[in-house]
């Protein structure tokens, strides 16, 4: 082999060691966008936002470092409106139940006249001037850009360890795990029971060891977590309340990126948002058989039980909506979709 063909094959090795490092740093200079969910990735929610993040990838041809991370190994949500503030992450999808500790008009929907209500019902408002007025309320709280329509967790209910709920008078003096939002505490105690907030990774070893008798969550959340092998054997599906996810870029990044770029965020969110609903309510409704067929007892009230405990509740709503500092001309534009309630 002659010099000259050895001098080559060392340059062309040469190259090929340094192409890493050339789109390493390259990658690097790339503007990025870190993305923190909570949830396991099994989870609808952790599925829908992967979703988004992969296509958003796609679509920014390179322009934009997109990274998801899930199962809290960036930040619980209960911390995760503090990182975004301190730009420790640019993009988050926090559940209405932690936002309303600093935007409390987010906990309209927590109110006792949201008890027991359809999907549609609630789409109806937080999809219409509502809910566009609230979504601009957490943008100025936040200093946070809401990047479109929330996507939907599904009905949270009441999950048990030891007792089977079959009526509501069973709630009495039952210790209940709530995620967050004073509303969701305000109602187990309106209903009898001694609420309980705990962060999701610390809730499987508290209903072990009987910290907790019970949690409000939904049919896919437990079982995307494996809550059934951790005592939950009894469900109450009442309705309580109507999760969703608010998706959220923090606003110097967002102010920071070209108007191109902000439009293909937006538009690639918006078209993930449907069919993020339709998996929720298909995942809660396959989740609710898979706990059925584990053995989880499901007792369900009718529609007039719902309506009559909705009016038992709502007898305090002006006093949980002034302790939840509601305010009060959205809470009458809120209610009119209810006439005669």
């Amino acid at each position: 082999m002659t010099n000259g063909r050895l001098r080559f094959i060392w340059a062309m090795a040469a190259i090929l060691m340094l192409l890493p490092a050339a789109v390493s740093a390259q990658t690097s200079l790339l503007p990025t966008l870190r993305i923190s969910t909570e949830n396991v990735g099994s989870h609808v929610q952790t599925e829908a936002v992967r979703r988004f993040a992969e296509e958003l990838a796609r679509l920014t041809e390179g322009r934009l470092n997109v990274t998801h991370q899930w199962d809290a190994r960036m930040f619980r949500d209960r911390d995760i409106l503090y990182a975004l503030n301190q730009g420790k992450v640019e993009m988050a999808v926090p559940g209405t139940w932690h936002i309303g500790r600093f935007e409390p008009n987010v906990g309209i929907f927590l109110l006792p006249a949201f008890y027991g209500r359809e999907a549609s019902e609630i789409h109806a408002i937080v999809d219409g001037p509502v809910g566009d007025r609230i979504s601009d309320s957490i943008e100025t709280a936040l200093s946070v850009k809401v990047i479109g329509r929330w996507i939907d967790l599904g009905h949270a209910h009441l999950f048990t360890v030891n007792t089977l709920i079959v009526r509501h008078e069973d709630i009495r003096g039952m210790k209940i795990r709530v995620a967050g939002g004073l509303g969701n505490a305000l109602r187990i105690e309106a209903l009898g029971g001694d609420p309980m907030i705990i962060s999701w990774p610390d809730l499987p070893p508290k209903l072990t060891q009987g910290v907790v008798e019970g949690v409000l969550t939904s049919f896919e959340t437990v079982a995307s977590a494996g809550l059934q092998d951790h005592g939950i054997r009894y469900a109450f599906a009442d309705k309580q309340y109507f999760p969703q996810y608010v998706p959220m870029i923090r606003r110097a990044f967002w102010d920071r990126m070209p108007a191109d770029l902000r439009a293909i965020i937006l538009r690639t969110w918006e078209q993930q948002v449907d069919g993020a609903r339709k998996a929720a309510a298909e995942a809660q409704k396959a989740a609710r058989e898979t706990l059925s067929k584990s053995g989880v007892v499901i007792k369900e009230p009718g529609p007039a039980d719902l309506r009559k405990w909705r009016r038992t509740l709502m007898a305090r709503q002006a006093e949980m909506a002034r302790k939840m500092k509601i305010d009060p001309d959205l809470q009458d534009d809120a209610l009119k979709w209810f006439p005669g309630e």
